[in-house]
């Protein structure tokens, strides 16, 4: 196992020790979190955690959650969950989030947005000063409507393009049926508030992949004198 596995692997242990039986739970996308529902699973087989039930935030986890045979419960009829676990692709110091290169933003952050609690778990190459500046900012349009978005955030001083696939010819489509431009700010994006809103309001924009004020506690695994640990960082004020 590559060192960057044992500090995704720690910390999605750590983060199923946050879990209480009879809890809801919001079952996150990305390979950190596949790595938590597979120990999830091992919990509930083992009897240490009952009456769990699990929402899935993108067809990726419903899959793996039902391989495992942990029961899901759909969204729609939930007024709340009690702790949803995801990772993300970059995490800054006031907890705010990019999260979407996987494409499952729009299911993650109706799922974050209904949790009573989110917890996310990163390895350490997640965490940076300021978002953008390397990690582009998913954008999920309708399919007819990405040339217009596009002209609006270049004049944002925004540089997209269109998340083309790796194994069909064509481009990524959403398990909405969307598509999904990658957004790269001139300067990063030093306000996430002002621009989730500005670019939500982009006729054609469905949601994008800017996670504000959602966040309540951070995992992050890293490797120490060979040995993965975990370790959560307090938010900066």
């Amino acid at each position: 196992m590559d060192s960057q596995t044992q500090m995704k692997q720690v910390v999605a242990d750590a983060a199923i020790r946050e879990v209480k039986s009879d809890m809801v739970l919001g079952l996150g996308s990305g390979s950190t979190a596949a790595l938590m529902i597979k120990s999830l699973a091992d919990e509930i087989r083992s009897g240490k955690l009952q009456n769990i039930k699990g929402v899935a935030t993108s067809f990726q986890s419903e899959v793996l959650a039902l391989e495992l045979d942990i029961p899901l419960i759909d969204l729609a009829s939930l007024s709340q969950i009690d702790l949803a676990i995801d990772g993300a692709d970059e995490v800054d110091p006031g907890f705010q989030l990019i999260k979407g290169g996987g494409a499952c933003h729009v299911r993650e952050k109706l799922v974050a947005s209904k949790a009573n609690q989110l917890l996310i778990v990163v390895d350490e190459t997640k965490l940076v000063q300021n978002l953008n500046k390397s990690f582009p900012l998913p954008v999920e349009v309708i399919p007819n409507a990405w040339k217009q978005v596009q002209e609006v955030i270049s004049e944002m001083n925004g540089n997209s393009s269109l998340r083309m696939a790796t194994k069909k010819a064509g481009p990524v489509v959403t398990d909405q049926g969307n598509l999904i431009l990658d957004v790269l700010f001139n300067d990063g994006i030093k306000n996430p508030k002002d621009i989730e809103m500005k670019i939500n309001n982009i006729p054609g924009v469905l949601e994008n992949g800017l996670f504000v004020d959602l966040t309540d506690k951070v995992l992050v695994g890293k490797i120490e004198d060979n040995i993965p640990v975990v370790y959560s960082p307090s938010r900066a004020t």
